[in-house]
């Protein structure tokens, strides 16, 4: 028998710009949660790309 907490929970899609006014205060909350991590995982994935470019800049010097 499968229960419903079994199953993966739907992801939940934040997109850029959508109206907000219709949205509880707790999903805009949520909201800001999702896109705070968002950005810290795009800031890291550039500090990544500048090590990686300063590092074969390196091999060229």
């Amino acid at each position: 028998m499968q229960w419903d907490d079994d199953q993966p929970k739907p992801k939940i899609e934040t997109r850029v710009g959508e109206p907000l006014d219709l949205m509880a205060i707790v999903d805009l909350e949520t909201r800001i949660v999702t896109l705070e991590a968002e950005i810290a995982r795009t800031h890291q994935e550039i500090e990544r790309k500048r090590r990686h470019q300063a590092a074969a800049a390196g091999l060229f010097k």
